[in-house]
């Protein structure tokens, strides 16, 4: 083999490697440094670098403190609530939108499809003045059902998944179910939405995520924190114009990261096969 291929070959793998060790570092450099936030004292946050070891590793006040300062077992309950709430009706709501688009022919539905294209060029923070004062006419602002309403508002990208998934379902299974005597509603939930569970998979993860870690609009519109903390903004309890107190905020960090941690872990399998058949779909 020719050694200009040879080095070059040797070259590329290089920065391949180069470029994978540098990502690692980039993501890995944040989540070093908050755990080790998390276990200082407070005269150890302040006399030693953010990359220094903290003295002891058993050191659980700055959990105790955030847990109990920032409510955050008020804060789970509310976020866990809005959570459940926001999945079952996206993914209900996503997938009849899709069924209608997908099974029924109709004027306009091309037109639907190519708004809703539209829809993902516009920035979500460009539309925030129009919907808040949507929000504010219609009393919905510091509400936790107006909160949930607004976070129900369906992503284009959760329809195009389901979209995708009912292009590789045949239409025969509609016909034979309403030759059975199922109606359309029948048909969809009893014959066609079982078949969904990839589907109803990845597009859960996308939108519990996205929801789970809001805080603009949870800032924004649940603005009683006494009445409606949720976790993404409990702790700004610890932020204040004389400064961070960022080790009760990273060990608050570390907390909020334990229940996606236990979900992922329980329901990995179910994770990995549901993001690999959306992948493939289509």
């Amino acid at each position: 083999m020719d050694n200009g291929i040879k080095i070059r070959r040797g070259l590329i793998s290089f920065l391949k490697y180069a470029l994978l060790i540098f990502a690692a570092f980039v993501a890995l450099v944040p989540i070093v440094s908050c755990v080790i936030t998390a276990f200082k004292s407070v005269e150890e946050y302040q006399n030693t670098n953010v990359m220094v070891l903290p003295q002891s590793w058993t050191y659980f006040e700055n959990f105790k403190t955030a847990w109990q300062q920032a409510d955050m077992g008020s804060a789970f309950l509310h976020s866990f609530f809005i959570v459940i709430c926001v999945l079952v009706g996206s993914v209900f709501i996503s997938a009849m939108l899709a069924y209608v688009l997908n099974r029924f022919k109709f004027t306009g539905n091309q037109t639907i499809r190519n708004l809703f294209t539209i829809a993902t060029l516009i920035p979500g923070i460009a539309s925030q003045v129009t919907v808040y004062q949507i929000m504010t006419a219609l009393g919905l602002v510091n509400t936790m059902h107006g909160y949930i309403i607004l976070m129900l508002g369906t992503d284009v990208i959760t329809i195009y998944i389901f979209l995708q998934f009912f292009e590789n379902l045949p239409v025969t299974l509609d016909e034979s179910a309403i030759i059975d005597g199922c109606t359309y509603f029948g048909a969809f939930f009893r014959i066609l939405f079982p078949l969904l569970k990839p589907a109803i998979v990845t597009s859960a993860i996308l939108k519990g995520v996205s929801t789970y870690n809001e805080y603009y609009m949870a800032g924004l519109y649940l603005q009683d924190k006494t009445r409606f903390q949720v976790v993404s903004t409990s702790l700004y309890v610890f932020t204040g114009p004389m400064g961070s107190q960022y080790n009760y905020i990273c060990a608050g960090v570390l907390i909020t990261i334990i229940p996606a941690l236990i979900i992922f872990i329980l329901c990995q399998d179910q994770i990995y096969s549901g993001m690999a058949a959306g992948a493939v779909k289509g």
